[in-house]
């Protein structure tokens, strides 16, 4: 089918259906609904390059992996960039993947604007004091930042979920079943995820006259082996941990594999939650014991984080998008009372 069939089909001019397709302001929003289900009723494809040729834009999306802060392209990057590609695929938008050294992230900015390779940017790994949102404000290039900044004042977009309130529900509930000695795995320390993690772990502590012991806090990437030196370390220590907190589900093999080693059974002599990101690939349900978590998919933020490009490139303002998600705690068989 081709633009003027569908113009036709809806008794539209082919300038309405397309700038309504193309999501020009001056079109009503109940214009733009007919025109876009009637596209889909009727199998219609916009061609690409007319369309692209006809908003300015180059019709992808940059996708930022700063390599000396980012997890590199382990399962969580393939599982964000799932959710993304997804979303946009169903607008023929596509995205380019740009890995960066740290050194390297505002030279690179600058060659993506010159280029106009990408209409927008989604930046990962956030720390405090970012300073690629005020680069990439003077350079006059929309995005939006996949966590937070906590002490940028520059009004940007950002999808964050709770981290901190997630690791203080966690670590309450270990302080319920009577655990006082809780090691955490954490990720990379610069990093703001990992900082509100390491907040709601001592806020929780701190909240029963606890004070969280410094030798059995650890971090790092998130990786079987980093769990599993981690751990490894933290059962040598006398006393020893009788639950642990772990950063990712890649993280918690590595934990289990050190508590096995070491002749414990998880769920009776050693605790464990640790954080789901929902790997298709890796289920808490299945996993003997099943493992207790804290889940939020990190597809599902991916697709959502899609969408909020597409609203920023339709006007909404970069400014009043701000999205920060609940964590579920989800309790299964690898938690339970402390050891007598």
């Amino acid at each position: 089918m081709k633009l003027k069939d569908l113009a036709a089909e809806l008794g539209l001019s082919q300038t309405t259906v397309s700038r309504a397709l193309n999501g020009f302001p001056e079109v009503n929003e109940a214009t733009r609904q007919r025109v876009s289900e009637a596209a889909r009723r009727l199998g219609y494809r916009a061609n690409v390059s007319a369309r692209r040729l006809a908003t300015g834009r180059s019709g992808a999306i940059g996708v930022t992996l700063p390599l000396q802060r980012s997890l590199h392209f382990g399962p969580h990057t393939a599982e964000f960039l799932s959710g993304i590609s997804e979303r946009l695929a169903q607008h023929d938008i596509d995205i380019v993947v740009t890995p960066i050294d740290a050194d390297d992230e505002v030279p690179v900015f600058r060659r993506l604007v010159a280029s106009k390779r990408v209409d927008a940017l989604v930046l990962s790994a956030p720390t405090p004091n970012d300073e690629r949102i005020a680069a990439l404000t003077e350079l006059g290039m929309p995005f939006l930042m996949h966590g937070r900044a906590d002490n940028v004042k520059i009004p940007h977009a950002w999808l964050d979920i709770d981290n901190e309130g997630a690791f203080r529900r966690a670590t309450s509930h270990l302080l319920d079943l009577g655990h006082t000695r809780i090691a955490m795995i954490n990720g990379p320390e610069d990093q703001t995820f990992a900082i509100h993690r390491l907040r709601g772990f001592r806020s929780a502590m701190e909240a029963r006259g606890l004070t969280p012991d410094p030798q059995l806090i650890g971090g790092g990437r998130f990786t079987d082996e980093n769990g599993f030196r981690l751990a490894q370390a933290f059962l040598e220590r006398r006393p020893r941990p009788t639950a642990f907190l772990a950063g990712s589900m890649m993280t918690a093999l590595g934990v289990f594999r050190a508590i096995r080693l070491a002749g414990l059974e998880l769920g009776k002599d050693v605790s464990m939650i640790a954080h789901d990101d929902v790997f298709p690939y890796l289920n808490a349900d299945n996993m003997v014991p099943s493992m207790s978590t804290t889940r939020s998919s990190i597809r599902a933020a991916g697709a959502r984080i899609a969408e909020l490009l597409l609203q920023m490139q339709d006007g909404k303002p970069p400014g009043s998008i701000h999205e920060l998600w609940p964590v579920e705690l989800v309790l299964r068989e690898s938690t339970g009372p402390a050891p007598k």
